[in-house]
C-alpha cells in the first residue's frame, strides 16, 4: 500500500531512540520530554512544502504532533507543517 499525504503534511517513519543510565536502567523514548527525530517518507501536496521537505530527509517533530498509522506492518506518523522543528544535516 502506498501512502501520499495532503496538503501540508509529511509522512515519517520515527527514529526510536532509546538511553540507558549509569545503572543500567534503560528509559525508552515515550519517558524523555524531548522532540523526536524521523526519516521524511513521503511529503503532501502543497508547493511550498515540497520545495523546503525532500524525501529522505531528517527531521525534529514536536513529541505529541502527527498521527500514529500502520501500514504493512510498519508504523510512521502523519504530521503537519506546524509540527516540523527543524531539518537535520
Amino acid at each position: 500500500m502506498t501512502v501520499k499525504p495532503l496538503d501540508n503534511r509529511v509522512l515519517v517513519e520515527v527514529a526510536e531512540e532509546s538511553e540507558k543510565t549509569v545503572s543500567g536502567i534503560i528509559i525508552p523514548d515515550s519517558a524523555k520530554e524531548k522532540p523526536r527525530m524521523g526519516k521524511v517518507v513521503a511529503v503532501g501536496t502543497d508547493e511550498d512544502l515540497q520545495e523546503v521537505i525532500k524525501e529522505g530527509d531528517k527531521i525534529l517533530f514536536a513529541k505529541y504532533g502527527g498521527e500514529d498509522i500502520t501500514v504493512d506492518g510498519n508504523e510512521y506518523k502523519i504530521i503537519q507543517r506546524d509540527d516540523i522543528l527543524a531539518i537535520l544535516s
